[in-house]
């Protein structure tokens, strides 16, 4: 999340978002491959949208191209802060790094406390052979 947030900031986006989330497999430690970036208004997400459709200068070895789409799902901070702010990726236990953050003028700032219990995230285990199915861990 850290690396993106910096991505961002290095092309000229520093306080232009307010959430970023970069969805872990709390197993094996590995990235799925997309991120959640609520920008602040419209125009910063056209602008980001055109500047990181196709991009491929991550600053790694990679033949990884980013895709930008909009979300179905969630629009907006307040539905990004609702979706995550009891989720099981917020439990004590989860590393920082692999939380959602929310940012406000640049600066992270403190994640909107939960509405409820929040339950520690379950880990599923490896299936037979040892590969990874790609699943997801129940982290929301």
């Amino acid at each position: 999340r850290d690396m993106l947030v910096a991505l961002m900031n290095r092309y000229g986006f520093e306080a232009c978002f307010d959430f970023v989330y970069i969805p872990i497999n709390f197993r094996t430690q590995a990235m799925f491959g997309y991120a959640f970036v609520n920008f602040v208004d419209e125009l910063k997400a056209l602008r980001a949208r055109q500047i990181f459709e196709g991009f491929t200068e991550w600053g790694v070895e990679t033949d990884k191209v980013c895709e930008v789409s909009w979300s179905d799902m969630h629009q907006g901070l307040l539905a990004h802060v609702n979706r995550y702010r009891s989720s099981p990726v917020m439990h004590e236990s989860v590393p920082d790094e692999y939380k959602p953050a929310v940012y406000s003028q640049g600066q992270r700032v403190a994640f909107p406390a939960p509405t409820k219990r929040i339950r520690v995230p379950r880990i599923r285990r490896a299936p037979e052979g040892g590969e990874d199915d790609g699943g997801e861990d129940d982290y929301g």
